[in-house]
């Protein structure tokens, strides 16, 4: 259990720092306590994603990722990006994330190396 929080905190930090350092993404929350519940919420469903939808969208797209040598995996990363910005907006949480395609890729690809960078810190006890 202490992994998944863990995996849900990484996540939300990660995203947290897309919001800083991208211009176009963004989470609103009425308060402190909303806003950080809120990108709890939003690293919980950025989980969910990528345990369950993006396995089947790289699986589908391995012939076109070894063509394009593994760049088409950044785009996917941004397509799960798109797909939890739908997500969280259809239960009333404000995240965004940016027009589709630079905004979104810039976020997506912070999210991945903060993502690496902080799974490396937190130690895996699942």
């Amino acid at each position: 259990m202490t992994g998944i929080l863990a995996k849900i905190v990484v996540n939300a930090i990660a995203i947290w720092v897309a919001a800083l350092v991208v211009p176009n993404v963004s989470l609103e929350g009425d308060g402190l306590g909303k806003t950080l519940g809120s990108y709890l919420i939003v690293g919980a469903i950025f989980g969910l994603v990528n345990t369950f939808i993006k396995p089947v969208v790289r699986f589908f797209a391995f012939p076109f990722i070894l063509l394009t040598l593994g760049l088409l995996s950044l785009v996917i990363n941004a397509l799960m990006l798109e797909i939890v910005d739908w997500a969280s907006n259809k239960i009333g949480i404000n995240f965004d994330s940016g027009p589709f395609f630079w905004s979104t890729l810039a976020a997506a690809l912070i999210i991945t190396f903060v993502s690496m960078i902080l799974s490396v810190l937190v130690p895996d006890e699942d």
